[in-house]
């Protein structure tokens, strides 16, 4: 089975991980803080946080900026759930607001139709790695004392308005589960420019732990101790996956630039196939592209996977909209609250896309798909 993503490891990753391996250090040591620092070399040098995994990621976020019981998060229905159900575990209301007809990016009328002076935190998604319309939603946040956050899952090295994603909102999370666009086999990451939330989020990461003695209630009890002042959890990533991570990220313009290639090949030879709509690419963002949506049109979605599928080509659907999820219906949210969200869901279908696609495998894809649809 071709599949619809997966990751590339290649000699340099594998001697990166022996090399960790063979050190003192398996947890959380120098290969963290240089996971971080690197990190930072993609975000416009807005400080990182290393976490387990994207899921945690949200959650660290979510506590930096101190979501709690009666506050509000408005976010994406596009997007695994993890998104919003992560602000829900705080406590959090979380209200959906539809996306945009094209990118499924969440629309910022929308969020400002729902918005209130309960309004916590904005967590827009850069669905399939396109940057969301970050100059409108950060009006909308400023103008209602909430922090923006950029789920960037899908979107590591994309740009918007020549600004790398990482450096736009308030909080930006990451994740490197393999599919991504580099992986750490699983892991995260929470990036701010704000020192107050990024101490936040790394004390969350780290079971609440402070060590500071200046931080400390009781600093002269000995070398030895530590405090914790809020909960937190164990998050933290591993110096064997944070090795992997570097070598990756040293990889990540030829991710980069071979998606965009494969996005170009795509786009050319889908063209003219009846029944099918292709992603847009908006002329002020320049997107890492993670996913490959496209749209297949007449109820026909459902037909095209499975026999796509039988072929041995592993398409595959992005996403469920959030509030379908039996947890979210069980609260009380109805379908047809998001029409554009439910509209793309219908239709949507990811296409086989990972750096080490060949060109002959890509060919075969498009030869499938338009045998069934031609």
């Amino acid at each position: 089975m071709l599949p619809y993503g997966r990751q590339s490891i290649d000699d340099s990753d594998v001697e990166a991980v022996v090399a960790a391996l063979r050190s003192d250090w398996l947890t959380t040591g120098p290969q963290v803080d240089g996971f971080e620092a690197d990190l930072a070399g993609w975000t416009g040098g807005v400080p990182c946080v290393a976490v387990s995994n994207g899921t945690a990621a949200l959650h660290v976020a979510y506590a930096a900026a101190g979501v709690g019981p009666g506050d509000e998060v408005i976010t994406s229905p596009m997007t695994f759930v993890a998104t919003a159900s992560t602000a829900a575990m705080h406590g959090a209301r979380i209200f959906f607001a539809d996306v945009e007809e094209d990118t499924a990016n969440l629309d910022a009328a929308a969020v400002q139709s729902v918005v209130s002076a309960r309004t916590r935190v904005i967590a827009a998604v850069d669905y399939a790695g396109h940057p969301a319309e970050y100059d409108d939603l950060r009006k909308v946040a400023r103008d209602a004392g909430a922090l923006l956050l950029a789920d960037a899952a899908h979107a590591i090295g994309s740009t918007y308005r020549d600004q790398p994603v990482g450096s736009i909102a308030d909080l930006t999370t990451f994740s490197f589960f393999p599919t991504k666009n580099l992986t750490t086999a699983e892991g995260g990451a929470v990036a701010t420019a704000d020192p107050k939330l990024l101490e936040r989020a790394r004390r969350f990461r780290t079971i609440g732990l402070v060590r500071d003695r200046g931080a400390q209630r009781y600093p002269d009890e000995g070398g030895w101790h530590q405090e914790v002042h809020e909960y937190g959890l164990n998050y933290r990533l591993p110096d064997v996956l944070c090795a992997l991570g570097r070598s990756q990220l040293g990889r990540l313009p030829a991710f980069k630039a071979r998606r965009t290639e494969l996005t170009r090949r795509y786009n050319e030879m889908l063209a003219d196939v009846p029944g099918l709509r292709l992603p847009v690419q908006r002329g002020w963002v320049d997107p890492a592209w993670h996913l490959y949506p496209v749209r297949v049109l007449d109820g026909r979605r459902r037909e095209v996977y499975d026999r796509m599928r039988a072929a041995g080509i592993g398409v595959q659907v992005n996403y469920i909209p959030v509030y379908w999820h039996p947890v979210f219906e069980d609260l009380g949210y109805q379908r047809g609250m998001c029409p554009n969200a439910e509209a793309f869901y219908a239709e949507e279908l990811s296409l086989p896309m990972f750096p080490d696609l060949t060109d002959a495998d890509q060919d075969r894809v498009v030869e499938a798909l338009r045998t069934i649809l031609t």
